[in-house]
């Protein structure tokens, strides 16, 4: 689990091809002043797994082909700057929101754009993604924790400060870039227990709830509204 809080900027040394997969050599700092082997690292928004640890620069892990299909992990060439975070304890201040490194797809950055001191990206969504934005609400873009300015059919905006676009891979991005996308964790669960409410409701079962779950019409049959 992560925050979204990006640590620090790294290099991309190496990929290499593994079984299908492939070992993804990155060169950082701060990261890795505690890490050891098996411990999970963000790389882009991308929870991977620390598999060897080289010098006091070098960490290296591996991806599978699950992984490869789908995020923008295949996108990077040796020399390529990735945003890094280590896996948050207990007394990490929660800075941004809940991100699990698992994502669900990948949207290109369409435009941006200066509004005062900020700068708004545009990007737009990959099918299914879109089911988890709204607006005001949390999204990671490459491993970022950023806030959901407008979202519409096929697109979302973010406006961000100077320190995120200097701290991060977004101050480098241009048109036609592709991201990681990671929707808000408890929108995702309550997204799929409305799913089963819909599949599972009384005008279609006969029952008040077959799962003792609430429906809307339930709400409003007890005065909410």
């Amino acid at each position: 689990m992560f925050t979204g809080i990006v640590e620090e900027t790294g290099r991309v040394i190496a990929c290499r091809e593994k079984r299908g997969g492939f070992v993804l050599s990155l060169e950082a700092s701060k990261v890795l002043e505690d890490l050891k082997i098996g411990d999970s690292l963000s790389v882009n928004g991308v929870c991977l797994t620390v598999t060897s640890l080289k010098g006091i620069r070098q960490v290296d892990a591996d991806v599978m082909p699950e992984t490869l299909r789908n995020t923008n992990l295949t996108d990077l060439r040796p020399g390529d700057p990735v945003n890094l975070e280590r896996a948050l304890t207990p007394s990490t201040r929660m800075g941004g929101h809940f991100v699990t490194g698992h994502v669900d797809g990948t949207g290109v950055l369409l435009q941006k754009r200066e509004e005062g001191n900020a700068v708004v990206m545009s990007f737009s969504i990959s099918p299914g993604v879109g089911y988890y934005l709204v607006k005001k609400g949390s999204v990671a873009v490459d491993g970022i924790s950023l806030t959901v300015a407008e979202e519409g059919e096929g697109y979302f905006e973010v406006s961000l400060v100077p320190h995120t676009l200097a701290q991060t891979t977004l101050g480098k991005m241009n048109s036609g870039d592709r991201v990681n996308l990671e929707g808000d964790l408890l929108g995702k669960y309550v997204a799929k227990y409305m799913g089963q409410l819909k599949e599972e409701s009384p005008e279609e079962t006969g029952k008040e709830n077959p799962r003792g779950g609430i429906s809307m019409q339930w709400l409003q049959e007890k005065g909410f509204y």
